[in-house]
């Protein structure tokens, strides 16, 4: 059995075996777009792994050439002093899982191919703040410590420093160090080929995480699928003031209008982007900043939706004012944007009418029309942010998974947090509403809340959670764990109570798309909504509702 494949144009396996994000690679290859180097360990290998309890016979070796293999197409040692390769471990599954697995970025930085590249860049705190950041995500996959709560550690740590910024990042590095041993029992082996086997059975095992099987029950998603692991040649986001991460939609996935949409950081890694614990900005930030990274982002939006015929969407970091692309997929559009989407493609004769309908679920259908706190409302509003996912939620207050999870049994729940991680995946599944202080459209929280159809908001500044004391602050008011509050994901909206909410009348994509399936269903004469959406769904496959 051979477990490794590389990343290139020329490989033809499916996604069940490669995953989808190294079958979205081999496209970005195949459409000559600007991909680091990579190779993926097949799902195969995962189930191989789960069933025995330790890497399968022959992977080891595997591992060894495949990494010779990526030294060769870089040009650089992996653990070396001089010139070191420095990689990225990520899961990849057949189907999207967002955030449910473990990710570690810049392995290989040992401490002395540390020293080695600082030596090679000339900037040492660069050097350190990219090891601390792998030595951060081996802390969290292989403690299942949180994101944040390891972030936490670190600040208490750097709270005590007293150095400069090197000496900080030092004393980061160091608390990091003892909370992986403290919590395994031994520390981190200061050597790269070692550090690779771990943290490509933590990403495996990471598929059986309490987390991530919820998350597949959730979605009818089967648990023996198993996750591919991406080894990639590390690209620096925060490498210097013309680097940085983000992620970009091709199409406004709240709406579907057809302009890039999305999240960019200067100067950080892709984590930042996700854990939404770092303020992002506007996509279109960097048409003025780095005009050329925009060009090239904007040109392979276009390659990849024509590629897939679909609105897309892509991870991308860049390093010294170069764009590379590190993932891509189908967008994901939720309700009218999804309507919109369908209809546009139509209209752009990218798609047919029929498979127009075919992409539009009944599920789309039911949240095609979005609700939203009346304007004619006085409402009592507590704070606004960025809406994440269209749509109205009214319940109490929770601060924490476990309470959530403990007050849905008794009716609709809010969650409210700081930023949310996959640890919270039990919560998040419970509520009806999510809200965040941090993050931006491509967070955490917002990623899930539109995979699940839950409105959100993100990003409210000045909201704080106090989750000992069991109460949040949010426009100079305090309120307990329990408090009725209404969120809405379409205007970004915080509200006290339950004011009066209204719902958008059918615009012209879904009344389009609805006379397309009257049509196909050979009904020309309903006109009651009801009726119309019954035969839009009978024209997609699907029986109407009861």
């Amino acid at each position: 059995m051979r477990w490794i494949r590389p990343i290139s144009a020329q490989v033809e396996e499916s996604a069940e075996i490669l995953g989808a994000k190294a079958h979205g690679l081999v496209a970005l290859h195949r459409l000559e777009l600007p991909v680091p180097a990579a190779f993926v360990i097949t799902t195969e290998a995962c189930r191989a792994f789960l069933r025995e309890g330790s890497l399968p016979a022959g992977l080891g070796a595997e591992l060894v050439t495949a990494m010779r293999g990526l030294e060769a197409a870089t040009g650089r040692r992996f653990g070396a002093t001089r010139t070191p390769l420095v990689v990225s471990v990520r899961s990849g599954a057949s189907v999207s899982m967002p955030g449910m697995m473990n990710t570690i970025l810049n392995l290989g930085l040992t401490s002395e191919a540390t020293a080695g590249l600082a030596a090679e860049t000339g900037d040492a705190r660069f050097a350190l703040d990219s090891r601390l950041r792998m030595l951060s995500g081996f802390a969290s996959a292989l403690t299942d410590i949180s994101d944040g709560g390891v972030s936490a550690a670190l600040d208490r740590a750097a709270a005590r420093s007293s150095d400069d910024e090197e000496g900080r990042l030092a004393d980061e590095i160091q608390a990091a160090q003892q909370l992986i041993r403290q919590r395994c029992g031994q520390p981190l082996p200061d050597d790269a080929p070692r550090q690779l086997e771990l943290a490509v059975g933590a990403v495996f095992s990471s598929w059986d995480a309490p987390r991530a099987r919820t998350y597949r029950e959730l979605h009818d998603i089967p648990h023996d699928l198993g996750t591919a692991v991406i080894v990639q040649a590390m690209v620096f986001g925060n490498r210097d003031d013309r680097s940085g991460t983000g992620v970009a939609f091709s199409r406004d996935p709240n709406t579907g209008e057809n302009v890039p949409f999305g999240d960019v950081l200067f100067g950080h890694q892709g984590e930042a982007v996700v854990s939404g614990r770092s303020p992002t900005r506007p996509l279109d930030e960097l048409h003025a900043r780095e005009p050329a990274v925009w060009a090239a982002l904007t040109d392979a939006l276009t390659r990849v939706e024509k590629h897939y015929r679909d609105a897309c969407y892509v991870e991308f970091t860049f390093q010294a004012g170069r764009l590379w692309l590190l993932q891509t997929r189908p967008g994901r559009y939720t309700g009218a944007a999804a309507v919109r989407v369908a209809t546009d493609l139509a209209d752009e004769c990218v798609i047919t009418r029929h498979e127009a309908l075919r992409r539009v679920s009944p599920r789309h259908l039911q949240h095609a029309r979005t609700p939203r706190i009346a304007t004619s409302a006085r409402a009592d509003v507590l704070a606004r942010g960025a809406g994440a996912c269209p749509g109205v939620a009214v319940g109490r207050v929770a601060t924490t998974t476990d309470a959530a999870v403990r007050m849905a049994a008794d009716g609709p729940v809010i969650l409210v947090r700081p930023e949310t991680s996959p640890h919270d995946m039990r919560g998040l599944a419970a509520v009806a509403g999510i809200v965040t202080a941090r993050g931006g459209p491509a967070s955490h929280a917002a990623v899930v809340a539109r995979a699940m159809g839950k409105p959100a908001v993100v990003g409210i500044t000045g909201l704080s959670i106090d989750a000992a004391g069991a109460s949040v602050t949010a426009g100079g008011r305090t309120l307990g764990e329990g408090t009725v509050v209404t969120v809405d994901g379409t205007t970004g909206t915080l509200a006290l109570g339950s004011p009066p909410i209204t719902t958008d009348a059918a615009d012209m994509h879904l009344h389009r798309l609805l006379a397309w399936a009257d049509e196909a269903s050979g009904n020309r004469t309903e006109r009651d909504e009801v009726q119309r959406l019954n035969a839009a769904r009978a024209a997609l496959g699907h029986a109407p509702p009861e």
